[in-house]
């Protein structure tokens, strides 16, 4: 540390070199850099004791007390305070890095005036903050893809459905030879068709969100009701294929406001992936009730088969991304996770019971839309 060239060097870098002689009680070891005569009321000399904090330098009375710590056990890498700023006698503020080191039995504190190394620190921390927030857009971006392909396919997976089972009650008709030849060649392409979509959803697993606009305005609102009816017409056929039956409740008043706070085409696609599954799950010439119910600001929605119900084991986990039942029947285990984040998304809540009747009960409730005053 006496060596003149080494004393030359620090002082060059800004580093002020300080001795512990004792608790608080430092030396002046080298040159001392130009920057001192900023920041002290009086004039300090190489190898002259000054105190810390007491006199100028309580900025580091924090650090110190960690440095002890280290200089007792006498580390074997430097232990670093951390930035700070600290204004001169002008009022200038600068910016400063203290290092606690051991030279052999020697306690050795470094200050160094960061200067231009501190703005190029800030840079990249800046420029790090910038790449984070241009990651997390592009995560939102892909995102909002993977949602967007899911859907498309999903739907056109439901309506390929629907159409091979128009396809398959065709058989019952009187149709010539040449006719059912035709349906066949028909019935085959459109099942591999399916089969492919369904590979594709296998396959899917990227994160799903529910980002898009809704509406919590009347005016605009989706009629639950409406989506209800237009879903049991769609898959009227599916149904009667393995006779069984998709119903609407008697009970529900078809007259009344049934709007719901939502966005149509997610809403009918909701409706679509409970509907699916209950259909999936129940067993033939079984019936399948969806009902609807006024519940104060929320509209309740229920759909209720007659199958074997989930398993104890798999309802806390029902409605997580990539949840499937035993024997996978489900396309990508993601149909009820779009739902519940679809849902919570609007303001609702989704769940499911176990139905008195035997089988499953799956409900969602949704606010109603609010009148916006203009």
């Amino acid at each position: 540390m006496n060596n003149s060239i080494t004393s030359e060097i620090f002082a060059t870098l800004n580093i002020l070199v300080l001795e512990r002689i004792d608790i608080s009680v430092f030396k002046i070891i080298g040159n001392i850099p130009d920057w001192l005569i900023h920041f002290c009321h009086q004039n300090f000399k190489s190898g002259m004791d000054i105190l810390i904090p007491q006199e100028e330098f309580y900025f580091l009375e924090n650090f110190l007390i960690d440095a002890e710590e280290f200089w007792q056990n006498n580390g074997n890498i430097k232990l670093s305070s951390g930035l700070w700023s600290e204004a001169d006698l002008n009022g200038k503020e600068c910016q400063f890095e203290a290092y606690a080191i051991c030279v052999d039995t020697r306690k050795i504190l470094l200050i160094e005036l960061l200067g231009e190394k501190f703005t190029k620190k800030q840079h990249l921390i800046q420029k790090a903050r910038e790449n984070q927030l241009d990651y997390q857009r592009l995560i939102k971006d892909n995102q909002k893809k993977d949602v967007l392909i899911h859907c498309i396919i999903h739907d056109i997976a439901g309506q390929l459905s629907a159409i091979n089972c128009c396809l398959a009650l065709l058989e019952f008709e009187n149709l010539t030879p040449k006719g059912k030849y035709h349906l066949e060649i028909g019935r085959k392409q459109s099942i591999k068709q399916e089969m492919l979509i369904r590979d594709i959803l296998d396959l899917f697993s990227a994160e799903v969100l529910s980002l898009e606009a809704f509406t919590i305005s009347l005016e605009m609102a989706p009629n639950i009701l409406s989506s209800v009816q237009e879903v049991i017409e769609l898959f009227y056929p599916t149904f009667a294929l393995h006779n069984m039956q998709l119903q609407l409740a008697g009970k529900v008043d078809i007259n009344a406001d049934w709007k719901v706070v939502g966005d149509k085409s997610r809403l009918d696609r909701v409706i679509s992936n409970l509907v699916e599954n209950a259909y999936r799950h129940s067993p033939p010439e079984s019936t399948v009730m969806i009902d609807l119910q006024a519940d104060g600001d929320y509209i309740l929605f229920t759909i209720e088969d007659q199958g074997s119900g989930v398993p104890p084991e798999m309802i806390n986990t029902l409605f997580q991304k990539f949840s499937q039942g035993k024997n996978k029947s489900g396309r990508a285990g993601l149909g009820l996770y779009f739902c519940r984040i679809t849902i919570e998304r609007w303001g609702g809540k989704i769940g499911y019971l176990t139905s008195q009747k035997g089988g499953s009960k799956f409900w969602f409730r949704l606010p109603k839309p609010v009148r916006i005053e203009i």
